[in-house]
């Protein structure tokens, strides 16, 4: 029996990238992301090319309830996720107090309770069936504070630190939770959050969103419970452990900071 595969932000970047190689894997799938046209872009390629079913549901997951409502119409159409990928994500970049407030309620809202209310409903069905994969997609931003981009990066902590600990609660039952921390990636990320004149992104050539996309894939089907991919962004995430907070801030801080 084949299974089915729920990829949040579906639309772009690794999202849609997870949803090609599922794909190629001969996996059904549910994608969601703002934008319909798109969706039924990709639907259209998958469906053509590997002759899976695929179901889209276009919604904001940005705005409360949305993540019960699309386990709602999951349900209602009898779809079994045995994999959830909770890879939309947003972030706003630039100083705490000129950042608008509505911007970082987007942000909380989409990264950390939209993203645990999945958790919740989904996790409750995997365990009842003894099995089933979930793929939080936090970032390398999770491991330390970031000025500039202070509630982004604080809420990819949460999921680090959510993913670890559901993972542990689940152990031995099936089911495995991985964090997935990836660095800065090609994606539409870093113009949506204003973040493409950074000094992070102007002097560090980000990974290409297939390649973050298939170490992600792995990481979760081996069932880890945090996977970093890339030399360079292992060595920063442990790096900070071994380096005074003040002059990591200070370090984050830096890379932040607009060149022009």
């Amino acid at each position: 029996m084949k299974k089915t595969a729920l990829i949040t932000g579906a639309s772009g970047g690794i999202g849609m990238d997870l949803a090609k190689i599922h794909a190629a894997k001969g996996d059904n799938l549910v994608l969601v992301a703002r934008n319909k046209n798109r969706l039924e872009e990709l639907k259209t390629q998958l469906v053509k090319q590997y002759g899976i079913d695929v179901y889209t549901i276009a919604r904001d997951l940005s705005v409360p309830h949305s993540a019960k409502q699309v386990y709602d119409e999951i349900k209602k159409n009898k779809i079994t996720v045995n994999y959830l990928i909770n890879n939309a994500g947003i972030g706003f970049c630039g100083p705490f107090t000129e950042i608008p407030f509505e911007n970082d309620e987007k942000t909380i809202q989409l990264n950390i309770t939209t993203l645990t209310e999945f958790n919740k409903l989904f996790l409750k069905d995997m365990l009842a069936a003894g099995s089933g994969k979930i793929m939080n997609v936090a970032s390398t931003a999770a491991f330390q504070s970031g000025p500039g981009m202070a509630v982004y990066y604080a809420t990819k902590a949460y999921v680090l630190f959510l993913s670890e600990a559901i993972d542990s609660e689940v152990r031995g039952k099936g089911v495995s939770v991985t964090a997935y921390c990836p660095g800065p990636t090609e994606t539409g990320f870093f113009t949506a959050g204003n973040a493409t004149e950074s000094r992070l992104v102007k002097l560090r050539r980000p990974a290409s969103s297939m390649s973050v996309a298939e170490s992600g894939y792995k990481a979760m089907m081996k069932g880890k419970t945090v996977a970093i991919p890339g030399i360079m962004n292992n060595l920063m995430a442990f790096s900070v452990r071994l380096t005074p907070r003040f002059i990591v801030v200070a370090i984050t801080k830096f890379l932040q900071e607009k060149t022009q």
